[in-house]
């Protein structure tokens, strides 16, 4: 039973790390060979982190996780190596995560500040920044190791067992700085784009309309306010009614597989750190962890390929790969979608601009963009924004 424990243990690591290395490079090659969704720089930044995760971290962590590796012996160098990377990039995949959240918020509250203010100089600062926090938090963890040309187990080589006696300083900033700050802005910025969508939601509600009722008491007036009463009251369509569970759907999605994949690991940290540590915590700091890397596998399905033009984009591509014409179904399915489908990429950061589908949209499309869209307050139409900027 051990072994075969081992052994599954084992796949679901490998084909973890798989998924996350095939998965970035496809939402990094749709960003960055189509102009049209360049615009998804801090989207390509978070493939970018978590692809050097699963190239670095994901396949040591097989190695620190899996008794078949028992005998691997790493210096002191190599260990403070492979714990620069993990607490770097770790922190470097939080922190984008939060910074899309803030960028989505502005894009769909504030259009016209996200078109003004977005600029390349601003991204570059934002991913300077980034780099800056995670090098400097990763700096303290370093702090008062070992200088000897000691050696340890591969097993050991985590934050859990290193030597230094100011770890439980570092794990309090550590969680501080990129687990509760992070997920306050998260929850914040996604509770005030649920209240913008729920309004916008509401206000597609058509007013029911009171009709006149008939005075006339003769039989066959009679009959037809019986038959009326008898036919099934209409309903609002299911895509109006489920739109703002649709909305909440979504961002209990995104805010849930954050935590999911971030509370394990910071709250076995903190509590190894601040209670009494345990000798026999290797194999809980082996699953937490590994929760903690799937992210780097689920980051790119919910930041790109839930993406309603990246998943354009990428059927384009392959469709450009298999040398086949590209169809007619596109069009039709960017030109008619339904109100369900659009609250999904209100949320998701993918509405079907003029720039982007010209040669889909009909003339009546956009007449409805320019008048039948939800009017949210304070915020400006993508076509006003797009001609003002």
């Amino acid at each position: 039973q051990s072994t075969a424990q081992e052994v599954l243990g084992l796949l679901c690591m490998v084909l973890l790390t798989i998924t996350a290395l095939v998965a970035n490079v496809v939402v990094m090659v749709v960003i960055l060979k189509t102009p049209l969704v360049r615009k998804f720089i801090f989207v390509c930044h978070l493939c970018v982190v978590d692809l050097l995760s699963a190239i670095f971290l994901m396949p040591l962590g097989i190695i620190s996780s899996s008794s078949c590796f028992d005998r691997v012996i790493y210096s002191i160098a190599e260990c403070k190596a492979l714990i620069f990377l993990n607490i770097c990039f770790i922190s470097a995949s939080i922190l984008t995560v939060s910074i899309i959240s803030v960028e989505r918020y502005y894009y769909i509250v504030h259009p016209l500040r996200y078109e003004v203010k977005m600029t390349i100089r601003l991204v570059v600062a934002g991913v300077i920044l980034i780099w800056v926090k995670s090098v400097l938090i990763t700096i303290l963890v370093l702090v008062g190791w070992p200088q000897d040309n000691g050696a340890t187990s591969a097993s050991r080589c985590t934050v859990y067992w290193s030597p230094g006696a100011h770890k439980k300083a570092f794990v309090i900033i550590f969680s501080i700085a990129c687990f509760i700050l992070p997920t306050i802005i998260i929850f914040v910025v996604y509770c005030s784009v649920y209240r913008v969508a729920r309004l916008a939601a509401l206000q597609h509600v058509p007013a029911p309309v009171a009709a006149p009722r008939p005075r006339c008491d003769s039989v066959a007036s009679q009959l037809t306010i019986i038959t009326m009463r008898n036919l099934p009251l209409p309903r609002l369509a299911p895509e109006r009614f489920l739109g703002g569970n649709k909305a909440i759907l979504t961002l209990l999605l995104i805010v849930g597989q954050f935590l999911c994949c971030w509370l394990p690991f910071f709250a076995f940290h903190l509590h190894s750190s601040v209670g009494t540590a345990v000798e026999g915590g290797g194999h809980g700091e082996m699953v937490v962890t590994w929760i903690a890397y799937s992210s780097f596998a689920i980051n790119p399905f919910f930041y790109g390929l839930l993406n309603r033009q990246i998943r354009q984009e990428l059927a384009r591509l392959w469709r450009s790969l298999l040398h086949r014409p590209l169809g007619q179904e596109l069009c039709l399915a960017i030109s008619e979608a339904s109100v369900q489908e659009n609250v999904l990429q209100f949320l998701q950061r993918a509405t079907c601009t003029l720039e982007t589908h010209a040669g889909c949209i009909s003339p009546r499309n956009r007449l409805e963009q320019g008048k039948g869209g939800c009017p949210i307050p304070g915020q400006v139409p993508e076509e006003s924004s797009q001609e003002q900027s």
